[in-house]
């Protein structure tokens, strides 16, 4: 069987809830999903999710290939676009490509993902992020409580601006899983909106606040090494960052510099991505977790690595046209024997069905504010906030 074009699609998401961090929000709550489908000559297809605007960039390094061989044909795109660069969104085409192939792979072998990767058990322990930062404390804590019902004990939150708030939070949060464990694991995710001496007094904040705080997630800009070292060593709390990350050769800075204790991983980066950023954590004795994304399609990696501590849930729904074999419950998403992926695509449905909306909105999430990382303390200007 070999590789011989594609379809690509885009479908949406209804959250149902404004969605966003500290750097904007989507008012509305519906975004797309881009959705790879990969054609080959024996009639399987091979389903990929994620943004791959530059697939044509990466496809001929695949076209005529046999699926299986997807570690090899992985490291053959990175090869392709040599020259110009893989980050950003060529690396997105590789990763929706990589993501595609592995369902291949699978569905020849007529087994689940989880299976074919080597995974024993289907279960995959999770913890509940509501991309919250939008919601007024009533809904917030109503959300977070529906996670509760489905035996989550571990929480984040989005926050990063109002300190005061973000304390908040987090007790009405703790409180929330405190029905199913004594102490849940609660997390912070202020994406990338610090500075690193911020970032070390608000932790302080935080702890002389009596929180427990398990990681505060990105606190100052991805690729500052020396920040993130520094706010490790300060803080009680574990560092985690990483998802934006694309490609070991950008996480080589933090772990020369002792600067990450959590290593994440994008979904949107693709299987292979997380299996490698997997095994180099492991060999340092640091835990991973995956960043959540529609479907949640790493799942599958995150049940066969040794030290996955947890993936980021983020939805009960799936996107538009898109049938997906699995069930959040028990803390966890429980993966079903499906082939592959265990994504169905209802093409119809999607041309029929689905609305606009889009993460690059105005004052949506993807845009960096003017004065991000520059505030000192909360909401006093431009350059104090």
């Amino acid at each position: 069987m070999k590789v011989t074009g594609y379809r690509s699609l885009v479908t949406s998401h209804d959250w149902q809830r404004p969605v966003g961090d500290v750097n904007g929000v989507v008012a509305s709550g519906i975004t797309e999903v881009p959705v790879l489908i990969l054609e080959t000559d024996g009639g399987l297809e091979g389903i990929g999710l994620g943004q791959h605007a530059e697939i044509d960039r990466v496809f001929a390094a695949v076209e005529g290939q046999d699926p299986r061989a997807v570690p090899v044909l992985y490291d053959s795109m990175l090869s392709h676009v040599f020259k110009s660069g893989h980050a950003g969104l060529t690396y997105g085409a590789i990763a929706a490509i990589d993501m595609a192939l592995w369902d291949l792979k699978a569905k020849m072998a007529d087994e689940p993902l989880w299976r074919t990767l080597g995974a024993a058990d289907r279960f995959v322990r999770g913890y509940a992020s509501g991309l919250c930062y939008g919601l007024e404390d009533d809904a917030f804590a109503a959300l977070y409580a529906r996670w509760a019902e489905r035996g989550f004990d571990a929480a984040k939150i989005k926050g990063g601006k109002d300190l005061t708030r973000d304390i908040a939070r987090l007790r009405i949060v703790r409180e929330i899983m405190a029905a199913n464990s004594p102490a849940p694991a609660l997390m912070l995710d202020v994406n990338e909106s610090w500075n690193r001496k911020q970032a070390i007094r608000h932790l302080a904040a935080i702890e002389a606040a009596h929180i427990d705080l398990t990681w505060i997630e990105e606190p100052v800009r991805r690729w500052d090494a020396a920040g993130h070292a520094a706010i490790t060593r300060a803080a009680r709390c574990a560092v985690a960052t990483g998802e934006n990350l694309t490609g070991l050769e950008q996480f080589a800075p933090l772990f020369d510099a002792g600067a990450v204790d959590v290593v994440q991983a994008g979904s949107v980066w693709g299987i292979t991505h997380f299996n490698r950023v997997a095994i180099a954590a492991h060999v340092r004795d640091l835990p991973v977790s995956p960043v959540g994304y529609d479907g949640n399609p790493i799942a599958h990696a995150a049940a066969a690595v040794p030290n996955m501590i947890g993936l980021e849930v983020q939805d009960f729904n799936w996107p538009v046209g898109l049938d997906i074999d699995q069930e959040i419950a028990d803390g966890g998403i429980i993966l079903g024997d499906r082939p592959g992926l265990g994504i169905v695509v209802d093409e119809a449905a999607i041309a029929q069905q689905r609305s606009e909306g889009s993460w690059n909105a105005a004052g949506g999430p993807h845009k960096r504010p003017r004065d991000a990382g520059l505030r000192l303390v909360p909401d006093a200007g431009p350059m104090l906030s």
